[in-house]
């Protein structure tokens, strides 16, 4: 199984940090975020990454020549899911993907890669404790989803807080029939909306990869869901980067 990471973007809230690295740079209790999260997939054997980036990709590549890698050199005028896609060359067989400001257990992983099912999303269901004092990312940004006998039925930002079951934590896996699946929308989607507003997405281009997984799912497409209740970080703001220098090597730990 192959791990596909998507680091194309600035991460602009996270300033003065990203200045002049990337985003995944920034250290947590003395290790990159990156690095946590290459910790994590290789406690579960997984070591063939694919680094998609794009602003400062020549440091990761410096630091990381092990790595496959994709460039989205265009990575100013879109989104993270036409930023997936520069690796749809390597989706033949299954994968999980991840952002790359996420910080995660290697139990989230190990759980994800072992299910059975074709599109399997991470989800956060103690996701609120973290938001209570997030006030630069609230609640009405996460990227929410709801569930019904196993399945996601719904995964969008706008979904009301009272109603959410958890957070996606922008960790997934896709067997290789997911894989397929999930081109084949891309493209039915791409073909029809590219340059043109979608989903709320100003132009398909910049559309968030959740909103291509709630065209699937409203198309008939099954998500499942793994749950991790914590043992997970988003690092977008400086609020967020220090929260995670205060709790984040505790929960590592005693999630394993």
């Amino acid at each position: 199984m192959r791990v596909i990471v998507i680091g194309a973007g600035r991460g602009r809230r996270l300033m003065p940090m990203t200045t002049d690295s990337p985003k995944c740079f920034a250290e947590v209790a003395g290790k990159r975020l990156l690095d946590w999260s290459l910790e994590a997939f290789r406690a579960n054997g997984l070591d063939r990454v694919c680094f998609i980036g794009g602003y400062q990709i020549d440091k990761v590549r410096a630091g990381y020549p092990q790595f496959t890698f994709r460039h989205n050199a265009d990575w100013e005028n879109n989104n993270i899911l036409a930023s997936l896609f520069y690796a749809e060359d390597l989706m033949d067989e299954p994968f999980i993907c991840c952002y790359s400001d996420v910080l995660f257990t290697a139990d989230i992983v190990s759980r994800l890669a072992a299910s059975p099912d074709d599109m399997v999303l991470g989800v956060d269901t103690a996701w609120l404790t973290r938001y209570e004092q997030r006030t630069e990312h609230p609640p009405d940004d996460a990227e929410k989803v709801t569930v019904a006998n196993g399945s996601v039925t719904r995964v969008h930002r706008q979904i009301p807080e009272t109603e959410a079951y958890g957070e996606y934590i922008g960790v997934a896996k896709f067997s290789a029939a997911g894989a397929a699946c999930l081109r084949q929308h891309y493209h039915r989607c791409r073909e029809q909306f590219s340059g043109q507003p979608w989903r709320g997405a100003s132009v398909f281009e910049k559309a968030y990869k959740i909103l291509l997984f709630q065209e699937m799912i409203e198309a008939g497409e099954r998500f499942t869901h793994v749950d991790t209740p914590g043992g997970y970080i988003e690092v977008d703001t400086q609020q967020d980067f220090d929260y995670a220098q205060e709790h984040w090597t505790t929960k590592h730990i005693a999630a394993r």
